[in-house]
């Protein structure tokens, strides 16, 4: 589920970063209002961190997958 939140968000990022974002964004954008201006070295770069947030839930997603296979 947190896989799922994080490239939830991270997508949604993303999408509110090119062309601004008309659903539940005080939610999905948490990412980019409280994470974002507090690490310097993500200015600049909002799209890649959004990016890499969605890579991180897919890999957590794709983890938890795996492990519950097994």
């Amino acid at each position: 589920m947190l896989g799922f939140i994080l490239a939830l968000q991270g997508v949604s990022g993303a999408v509110d970063h090119l062309w601004g974002q008309p659903f539940i964004g005080i939610f999905l954008n948490a990412f980019n209002r409280l994470v974002i201006p507090r690490i310097d070295w993500l200015t600049g770069y909002e799209l890649y961190a959004n990016l890499a947030l969605t890579l991180i839930g897919i890999a957590a997603m794709v983890a938890a997958d795996a492990v519950r296979r097994s």
